[in-house]
């Protein structure tokens, strides 16, 4: 079984995806691999100086993040040319990983994919496990985690579709205002539903 896990900014889905990794559950996570292909020497990083210029690249030649965010910030357009650039690689890399784990024996694997509905990825899974709290759980999480203002944690989280619309296409979902405990507990109950060892 390929689940999905998902959620939004400041959700606490890295919380859930460990608890999962604890299970000896592989996770193959989007983020991760999203830093992994633009390292120096990939062939999307490559692309990436092509298009934008050496301006988005450091000295050491690893990527300029904070530039190159400034770029495709102002430029929506931008930000579908790198999309264009960076999504297939993930996809690609993503794909290797779970025939690896395929071939390995594992009969579940969990992709941890944030924008699985913004990029509309549910063909990728047959399940999706939403992380999920309310609005104002969200916000005050964002502002504590990185120290955000109130103005800049909302934007950041209006940037992304609303946790309380992702509720309506989930198989399951967490919620995850509470303890870790709970968190836990639930996450248990979901896995013994979908018979998941």
């Amino acid at each position: 079984m390929l689940i999905g896990l998902t959620g939004g900014i400041a959700s606490g889905k890295s919380t859930v995806s460990e608890i999962i990794q604890s299970k000896g559950i592989p996770v193959i996570d989007a983020d991760q691999i999203s830093r992994e292909v633009v390292e120096p020497k990939t062939e999307a990083l490559q692309l990436i100086r092509e298009h934008f210029g050496q301006s988005v690249i450091n000295e050491d030649g690893t990527l300029a993040r904070k530039k190159l965010g400034e770029i495709i910030f102002k430029h929506p357009e931008e930000r579908q040319i790198l999309n264009q650039i960076v999504h297939p690689a993930v996809r690609k890399r993503m794909s290797e990983l779970k025939e690896r784990y395929v071939e390995e024996g594992e009969k579940t694997i969990v992709f941890d994919i944030p924008l699985l509905f913004e990029s509309d990825l549910f063909h990728l899974v047959d399940k999706v496990l939403l992380v999920y709290v309310d609005e104002e759980t969200q916000l005050k999480r964002l502002m504590k985690r990185d120290m955000a203002g109130e103005q800049d944690a909302k934007l950041r989280i209006a940037s992304q579709m609303p946790l309380q619309k992702k509720r309506e296409r989930a198989d399951a979902i967490i919620d995850n205002s509470s303890t870790v405990e709970e968190t836990r507990r639930q996450l248990e109950e979901i896995l013994d539903e979908w018979t998941v060892s």
